[in-house]
């Protein structure tokens, strides 16, 4: 079985994409968002993990496909010399937009992963990784494809305002009043499962990476372009969005394509949101849980220096340098 990794990555610390974000704001006239705040696309490094957890854990993948703003990361650099070389495959954002270049520079990783099946020579399966998803332990290909089938991870939940839970929560945010609208992970999921075809519950999916089949995407497209010009014109992320790979996954179960398989699962770090302790408490627990064979490391570059260093050691460890 052919597949391959998909990685989409970018700099946010580069001036030049810093200049590209600052005039598109200057001209929409907005003021920056919580979707646009500079931590959103700062880089931290994650990417070297990223790749070298690929290279060593997954070396399986007949192409690294790594999509970017007319950006380059150093990594590649450093591997020019290598064997590893002609494994990698630098997509800039233009490519992928073709026929849609009225909505670059784009700033909003929903829409660039709308268009992640347009990759040119991209394999039927792929899988898609965050620049902040690393693989812990050797994985094998039928860990994401077996039997003509999508490996699915997650879990089936009821939609929003179908529990007396979730009406009750309705309300309170409506007596709260308004503030600034935050993009929901869950809420875009259920909607790319009412857009998919399922309207009482959706499959929430784990944040560990993401393996797709580009002919379902293409297929459904196809049937439906306004939802991909829909989807990929919003610069910044926007709750009117649904997630390319959560449509993807409903499509497969409503095709009988997926299979559920949550042997394997993923450590989520979100080091500047939880207390020390507990961070190194979840690195120890994937220590020794064999099981754990990803995971997510969410804005690294806000954690406090020592934990960083922490984090950084044990990813060296388990990934090697």
């Amino acid at each position: 079985m052919t597949i391959d990794a998909v990685i989409t990555w970018v700099d946010g610390a580069d001036p030049a994409h810093r200049a590209k974000l600052d005039a598109w704001l200057a001209q929409s006239g907005q003021s920056r968002p919580a979707s646009a705040a500079r931590t959103r696309f700062n880089d931290a490094g994650e990417i070297d993990w990223c790749i070298r957890s690929i290279l060593r854990f997954a070396p399986w993948f007949r192409k690294i496909h790594i999509v970017v703003d007319a950006q380059i990361p150093a990594i590649l650099e450093r591997l020019q010399d290598s064997g590893f070389a002609d494994r990698f495959n630098v997509v800039d954002h233009r490519e992928i937009f073709a026929g849609f270049e009225q909505h670059l520079p784009t700033f909003n990783s929903r829409s660039i992963i709308t268009m992640l099946w347009r990759i040119e020579d991209l394999a039927e399966n792929f899988v898609y990784f965050n620049d902040d998803m690393f693989l812990l332990r050797d994985v094998k290909a039928e860990d994401f494809f077996r039997d003509g089938k999508v490996v699915q991870r997650g879990l089936w939940r009821m939609q929003s305002g179908k529990t007396w839970a979730s009406r009750l929560l309705n309300v309170l945010k409506r007596l709260r009043g308004p503030r600034e609208e935050k993009v929901g992970n869950l809420e875009s999921q259920q909607l790319s499962a009412r857009i998919a075809g399922f309207g009482d519950r959706y499959y929430r999916l784990y944040h560990n990476p993401y393996p797709m089949r580009r002919s379902t995407l293409r297929d459904f497209f196809a049937r439906h372009p306004d939802l991909l010009a829909s989807n990929c014109r919003h610069r910044l992320r926007s709750n009117e969005q649904f997630k390319t790979e959560a449509v993807a996954t409903h499509l497969e179960f409503l095709g009988d394509s997926a299979i559920v398989d949550n042997s394997l699962h993923v450590v989520q770090l979100k080091p500047s949101e939880q207390l020390p302790a507990r961070v190194r408490l979840k690195m120890a627990k994937a220590d020794s849980d064999s099981r754990a064979a990803f995971v997510c490391v969410q804005s690294l570059e806000l954690a406090p220096e020592s934990l960083q260093r922490e984090i950084g050691d044990w990813l060296d460890r388990r990934i090697g340098r």
